[in-house]
Protein backbone atom coordinates (compact mmCIF):
# COMPACT_ATOMS: atom_id res chain seq x y z
CA UNK A 1 0.00 0.00 0.00
CA UNK A 2 1.10 3.87 -0.72
CA UNK A 3 0.41 6.18 2.10
CA UNK A 4 1.29 10.01 2.86
CA UNK A 5 3.18 10.91 6.35
CA UNK A 6 1.38 14.20 7.21
CA UNK A 7 2.23 16.01 10.20
CA UNK A 8 5.40 13.65 9.76
CA UNK A 9 7.40 14.80 12.81
CA UNK A 10 10.31 12.47 12.88
CA UNK A 11 8.91 9.56 10.92
CA UNK A 12 7.29 7.93 13.54
CA UNK A 13 4.40 6.48 10.80
CA UNK A 14 6.38 6.14 8.41
CA UNK A 15 8.62 4.06 10.58
CA UNK A 16 5.96 1.62 11.46
CA UNK A 17 4.15 1.73 7.81
CA UNK A 18 7.59 0.34 6.21
CA UNK A 19 8.24 -2.50 8.87
CA UNK A 20 4.77 -3.49 7.48
CA UNK A 21 5.93 -3.43 4.17
CA UNK A 22 4.07 -0.21 3.06
CA UNK A 23 5.73 2.62 0.65
CA UNK A 24 6.05 6.44 1.51
CA UNK A 25 5.03 8.22 -1.99
CA UNK A 26 5.57 11.57 0.72
CA UNK A 27 5.67 13.80 3.33
CA UNK A 28 4.72 17.05 5.27
CA UNK A 29 6.41 18.53 8.11
CA UNK A 30 6.48 22.13 9.38
CA UNK A 31 9.57 21.94 11.31
CA UNK A 32 12.38 22.52 9.81
CA UNK A 33 14.33 20.55 12.72
CA UNK A 34 12.04 17.56 12.57
CA UNK A 35 12.38 17.87 8.64
CA UNK A 36 16.31 17.10 8.95
CA UNK A 37 16.05 14.48 10.98
CA UNK A 38 12.73 12.56 9.30
CA UNK A 39 15.29 13.40 5.78
CA UNK A 40 18.03 12.04 7.92
CA UNK A 41 16.45 8.49 9.34
CA UNK A 42 14.16 7.67 5.99
CA UNK A 43 15.75 9.53 2.88
CA UNK A 44 19.75 9.65 2.65
CA UNK A 45 21.96 7.36 0.22
CA UNK A 46 24.84 6.40 2.03
CA UNK A 47 26.61 8.85 -0.58
CA UNK A 48 24.86 11.10 0.60
CA UNK A 49 25.46 10.85 4.71
CA UNK A 50 28.84 10.54 3.68
CA UNK A 51 28.67 13.59 1.82
CA UNK A 52 26.59 15.21 4.77
CA UNK A 53 28.84 14.03 7.47
CA UNK A 54 32.04 15.83 6.02
CA UNK A 55 30.37 19.08 6.70
CA UNK A 56 30.07 21.17 10.01
CA UNK A 57 27.33 20.23 11.58
CA UNK A 58 25.71 23.52 11.56
CA UNK A 59 26.24 23.45 7.86
CA UNK A 60 24.88 20.18 7.65
CA UNK A 61 21.89 20.80 9.46
CA UNK A 62 21.01 23.57 6.78
CA UNK A 63 21.92 21.49 3.88
CA UNK A 64 20.03 18.20 4.35
CA UNK A 65 17.21 20.65 4.14
CA UNK A 66 17.83 20.66 0.21
CA UNK A 67 15.35 19.00 -2.23
CA UNK A 68 18.22 16.86 -3.62
CA UNK A 69 17.99 14.63 0.10
CA UNK A 70 14.58 13.78 -0.71
CA UNK A 71 15.87 11.67 -3.63
CA UNK A 72 12.39 11.98 -5.72
CA UNK A 73 9.89 11.71 -2.63
CA UNK A 74 7.10 14.37 -2.85
CA UNK A 75 7.53 16.97 0.08
CA UNK A 76 5.59 19.81 1.49
CA UNK A 77 6.27 22.26 4.71
CA UNK A 78 2.92 23.63 5.52
CA UNK A 79 -0.43 21.47 4.68
CA UNK A 80 -1.81 25.33 4.94
CA UNK A 81 -0.25 26.10 1.41
CA UNK A 82 -0.58 22.34 -0.09
CA UNK A 83 -2.75 22.22 -3.44
CA UNK A 84 -4.76 18.71 -3.87
CA UNK A 85 -3.56 18.74 -7.46
CA UNK A 86 -0.16 18.68 -6.10
CA UNK A 87 -0.39 15.59 -3.84
CA UNK A 88 0.59 12.03 -5.23
CA UNK A 89 -1.85 9.25 -4.99
CA UNK A 90 -1.67 7.00 -2.10
CA UNK A 91 -4.08 4.70 -0.73
CA UNK A 92 -3.57 5.41 3.00
CA UNK A 93 -2.80 9.24 4.64
CA UNK A 94 -1.14 8.92 8.07
CA UNK A 95 -1.41 11.40 10.66
CA UNK A 96 -1.08 12.36 13.94
CA UNK A 97 -2.21 16.17 13.46
CA UNK A 98 -1.24 18.72 15.52
CA UNK A 99 -2.17 18.20 19.54
CA UNK A 100 -0.68 21.50 21.53
CA UNK A 101 -4.41 22.28 21.75
CA UNK A 102 -5.88 19.11 22.75
CA UNK A 103 -3.45 18.05 25.33
CA UNK A 104 -3.60 17.77 28.75
CA UNK A 105 -0.06 19.57 28.62
CA UNK A 106 -1.34 22.35 26.35
CA UNK A 107 -3.97 24.93 26.96
CA UNK A 108 -6.94 22.62 25.68
CA UNK A 109 -8.43 25.16 23.19
CA UNK A 110 -9.53 21.65 20.96
CA UNK A 111 -10.38 22.56 17.68
CA UNK A 112 -10.44 26.07 18.50
CA UNK A 113 -7.17 26.70 18.32
CA UNK A 114 -4.37 26.85 15.40
CA UNK A 115 -2.76 24.09 15.32
CA UNK A 116 -5.23 21.15 16.15
CA UNK A 117 -8.09 22.68 13.45
CA UNK A 118 -5.36 21.58 10.74
CA UNK A 119 -7.11 18.55 10.84
CA UNK A 120 -9.68 20.01 8.92
CA UNK A 121 -7.51 21.22 6.43
CA UNK A 122 -6.34 17.47 5.45
CA UNK A 123 -10.39 16.75 5.34
CA UNK A 124 -10.55 19.57 3.14
CA UNK A 125 -7.91 18.40 0.89
CA UNK A 126 -9.50 14.85 0.51
CA UNK A 127 -12.45 16.62 -0.03
CA UNK A 128 -10.94 18.53 -3.53
CA UNK A 129 -9.30 15.26 -4.71
CA UNK A 130 -11.48 13.60 -7.22
CA UNK A 131 -12.89 10.27 -6.24
CA UNK A 132 -10.59 7.56 -7.59
CA UNK A 133 -7.58 9.71 -6.14
CA UNK A 134 -8.83 10.18 -2.51
CA UNK A 135 -7.01 7.91 0.04
CA UNK A 136 -8.53 4.37 0.82
CA UNK A 137 -7.55 4.54 4.54
CA UNK A 138 -6.72 7.18 7.11
CA UNK A 139 -4.62 6.25 10.49
CA UNK A 140 -5.29 9.38 12.45
CA UNK A 141 -3.45 9.56 15.60
CA UNK A 142 -3.70 11.59 18.49
CA UNK A 143 -3.50 12.09 22.40
CA UNK A 144 -6.24 10.70 24.63
CA UNK A 145 -7.74 13.95 25.59
CA UNK A 146 -9.02 13.82 21.56
CA UNK A 147 -12.31 12.26 23.55
CA UNK A 148 -13.03 14.86 25.98
CA UNK A 149 -11.53 17.54 25.25
CA UNK A 150 -14.59 20.96 25.11
CA UNK A 151 -16.72 18.07 26.45
CA UNK A 152 -16.51 15.32 23.83
CA UNK A 153 -17.44 17.68 20.99
CA UNK A 154 -14.58 18.45 18.97
CA UNK A 155 -13.99 14.82 18.81
CA UNK A 156 -18.13 14.64 17.78
CA UNK A 157 -16.76 17.49 15.07
CA UNK A 158 -14.43 15.13 13.89
CA UNK A 159 -16.27 12.39 13.12
CA UNK A 160 -18.98 14.34 11.81
CA UNK A 161 -16.60 15.63 9.40
CA UNK A 162 -15.10 12.81 7.87
CA UNK A 163 -18.69 11.10 7.65
CA UNK A 164 -20.68 13.83 5.85
CA UNK A 165 -17.62 14.80 3.64
CA UNK A 166 -17.65 11.40 2.40
CA UNK A 167 -13.87 11.84 2.76
CA UNK A 168 -12.50 8.26 2.30
CA UNK A 169 -13.02 6.89 -0.88
CA UNK A 170 -15.91 4.48 0.14
CA UNK A 171 -14.70 0.62 0.07
CA UNK A 172 -16.83 -1.73 -1.32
Amino acid sequence: MKFIDWFAGIGGFRRGMELAGHECVGFCEFDKFATASYISMHLLTDEQRKRLDELPQKKRQKEILNDEYRNGEWYANDVRRVCADDIPKADCWCFGFPCQNISVAGKQLGFQGNRSSLFFRVMYLIGQLKEEDKPTYLFIENVKNLLSVNGGWDFARLLIEMEQGETVRKLE
